[in-house]
């Protein structure tokens, strides 16, 4: 994981931890991985899609120089995140500590892409040829996951937590991603349901295989 730097942090890196799916979850899990909808945000008004679209971009403008890549990630993040019932800025500040927005992250334990998804996670719900380090396939999974243990913990958000790291029981990580929400990602406006923006160029197919890691 890393810190607001980018830095990683010792004691908090980790990752999803394997256990065995009940049949009923795993199929709710590989259902809700499934999806072809386009991505697009969803407010009151385009007016306020588009205010939360320029404030995220220039929050986000050091770490994704190009503003269309900007612009895409941000759009599926949201739609990612509403999907599985999250807080977008939940999700921001979570990929702050887990990648500090590096698609092609890869920690010490095999986790993967902004949302660190473990491998095993794709023979598990998915396909083993699914591709998590494609923007859409790893924002899916991970919010997913993310909802998954919500609901496993009755809606306590630090107990979620510490399990999408691999760290239940334990302050640290917690307390970094709900920091990094609180200081760097807080925004107030209400979200709505129709309004939909949606970035050019994005990918319509989901989830997506093979993709060529540049080297």
């Amino acid at each position: 994981m890393h810190n607001r730097d980018g830095r990683a942090r010792r004691g908090i890196r980790g990752g999803q931890i394997y256990e065995p799916l009940a049949a009923s979850v795993q199929a709710a899990l590989h259902k809700a991985i499934s999806d072809q909808a386009v991505p697009y945000l969803a407010f009151d008004t385009e007016t306020e899609a588009r205010a939360w679209l320029a404030s995220m971009s220039r929050r986000l403008g050091s770490r994704l120089p190009d503003r269309a890549a900007r612009e895409e990630f941000l759009v599926t993040v949201h739609y990612e995140a509403r999907r599985a019932g999250l807080d977008p800025q939940l999700v921001l500040g979570l990929i702050q500590v887990e990648s500090n927005f590096r698609k092609y992250a890869v920690s010490h334990a095999g986790a993967r892409g902004y949302m660190q998804v473990m491998p095993f996670w794709a023979r598990l719900i998915g396909s083993p040829d699914h591709n998590l380090f494609h923007l859409r396939t790893n924002l899916r999974y991970g919010c997913v996951i993310l909802r998954h243990y919500l609901d496993r913990e009755n809606g306590d958000l630090y107990r979620a937590l510490g399990r999408y790291n691999g760290s239940l029981g334990k302050p640290e990580y917690p307390t970094m991603v709900v920091r990094a929400w609180q200081r760097d990602w807080h925004y107030t406006r209400a979200v709505g349901n129709t309004a939909p923006v949606r970035p050019a160029g994005h990918d319509a197919a989901v989830p997506q295989r093979a993709e060529q890691r540049p080297r």
